[in-house]
């Protein structure tokens, strides 16, 4: 059977562009984080340049935003106390959807990244919910239990990055980037959107099983005194 689609073909002009070679590994990458990103999606790359050492992989991860935490993690999953929060969902006051993953390891060091339409983002208001999101969630739940005491502050959302990795996506209708470079995602309605799903997610999840939160909650708390 022959199959129907699109074929691109594309030669770089060396008098636009500084480099005319391609690199496998930087597409590689960049087709591993859309495969990622939209869940169900299977590209295949392969290079031809040399036949004599051609090469090729296939990129499908069923588990999308799930896999791309494992994969940020790598060998420190298995010391992972949590397994991987994940949630889609629809908000139609920003006129799009998020999709959002994280989890926290026994390692001090934070792995995020976020992107808006499948694009890699430096930050923007999707960023800045999910931090307020999640630490609006942690200082709930740490209070509720008596974790803290009526005279610590709120857990603060440049608090709960250590250990943590997250993938933050969002896709929208009309996003809006700032800066020169387009990295920032400026919708000021996404803020609101993410830190209350985030916030109603994760709160969801950590009021479920008080073993499994006290393996987050103790660790941020403990962390904020200790700062």
């Amino acid at each position: 059977m022959i199959g129907s689609g699109t074929t691109i073909t594309f030669w770089p002009d060396a008098g636009i562009f500084g480099a005319t070679e391609f690199s496998f590994d930087g597409l590689e990458e960049r087709f591993r984080e859309l495969a990622f990103l939209n869940q169900g999606l299977e590209i295949s790359l392969t290079d031809l340049r040399r036949l004599d050492e051609s090469h090729s992989v296939r990129l499908h991860f069923p588990g999308g935003m799930r896999d791309f935490v494992d994969f940020l993690d790598g060998h420190t999953a298995a010391h992972a106390p949590t397994e991987t929060i994940a949630f889609e969902r629809e908000d139609p006051r920003m006129a799009g959807e998020m999709d959002i993953a994280f989890r926290w390891c026994s390692c001090p060091d934070e792995r995020v990244q976020s992107f808006a339409n499948s694009r890699p983002t430096i930050g923007g208001t999707h960023m800045v919910g999910f931090r307020n999101g999640t630490a609006a969630a942690v200082t709930a739940y740490a209070r509720e239990q008596g974790l803290l005491t009526p005279t610590d502050p709120d857990i603060g959302a440049d608090r709960i990055g250590a250990g943590l990795t997250a993938v933050v996506s969002v896709k929208l209708d009309h996003p809006e980037f700032e800066g020169s470079t387009r990295g920032v995602l400026g919708n000021a309605e996404v803020r609101d959107c993410v830190e209350q799903a985030v916030q109603d997610h994760l709160g969801r999840w950590l009021n479920e099983d008080p073993e499994r939160a006290a393996a987050v909650i103790d660790r941020i708390v403990q962390g904020a005194r200790r700062d």
